[in-house]
């Protein structure tokens, strides 16, 4: 009788532990981030984007334990017939990151299409990018690489256009440099940032060229700031190019603000304040 009282209770604690097995479910190999973020301007290699005007931008990553990942971003944009005509930019990319001794090996391609533009405004830029971090400071150094292609031509159709060459197919050359670190003990971080263009001497079809300008350097100096107990960052920073006025006179009206804006005619490449809040998941 003991016997049979004790293989039943050990039974029944077999039993009632089942669920508890069931409930632990394993990791899933895949790790989805995000973030939607309010900026002051939309700068893209220190040019406006958003024709000095405020921006809504959001993404969302899926990466695989593997280092795999795939992604999308997008934003709002000045328009006004720059960019083929369309109002936003939605970029597709993937990669793989590759563990390198202390530091990440990023190699991927991002495609930079402009929905309801014109044809001829979309394009690949493959890139890789080495990253580390010492201590409380993270380091980056990146090129991107866009092979020759419409949306990077020097040309346009327009009777306002100083070049008439259709079909022309340029490429671009995009090499950078970041570096960030967080104050100990605070919840602000430091962040700066350098880049080399060379592309083609002219916005492209309807402004839509990732290189304005052909050969020009942007860098970048900022802070964010972590709003303790929320996802939140608000961040400060000063953009700035070495454009020289004198291309700008040749690119415009394609490199003046448009509209109706208090900005109207001002570059949209000159020296600006930043400011942003962003909301990450």
């Amino acid at each position: 009788m003991f016997m049979k009282y004790k293989i039943a209770t050990v039974a029944l604690a077999l039993i009632s532990s089942v669920p508890a097995f069931a409930q632990e479910e394993p990791a899933s190999p895949v790790t989805v981030t995000g973030s939607v973020a309010l900026v002051s301007d939309y700068r893209f290699r220190g040019v406006s984007q958003s024709d000095k005007g405020m921006a809504v931008q959001g993404g969302i990553t899926a990466t695989h334990e593997s280092g795999a990942y795939v992604g999308t971003w997008a934003s709002n944009l000045g328009g006004w017939g720059r960019f083929g005509g369309s109002n936003m930019e939605l970029d597709l990319f993937a990669g793989y990151a590759i563990p390198l001794g202390g530091a990440t090996l990023d190699v991927g391609l991002t495609w930079y299409m402009y929905p309801s533009g014109a044809d001829i405004t979309d394009f690949a830029e493959p890139y890789i990018k080495l990253s580390s971090t010492i201590g409380p400071v993270k380091g980056l150094v990146g090129v991107a690489y866009a092979p020759k292609q419409e949306a990077l031509g020097n040309w346009c159709s327009d009777a306002a256009c100083t070049i008439f060459n259709p079909g022309d197919k340029e490429d671009n050359l995009y090499v950078w440099a970041d570096v960030s670190g967080a104050i100990p003990n605070t919840p602000v971080s430091l962040k700066a940032h350098l880049g080399w263009s060379n592309g083609n001497p002219g916005l492209g079809p309807n402004g839509t060229s990732i290189a304005p300008t052909g050969k020009y350097l942007d860098w970048m100096v900022g802070a964010d700031v972590a709003i303790p107990g929320t996802p939140l960052t608000l961040g400060v920073a000063y953009v700035d190019t070495d454009i020289a006025r004198v291309e700008e006179n040749y690119l415009r009206p394609n490199f003046m603000v448009s509209g109706d804006s208090k900005d109207v005619g001002k570059s949209i490449a000159r020296s600006q304040v930043v400011f942003s809040l962003t909301a990450a998941f």
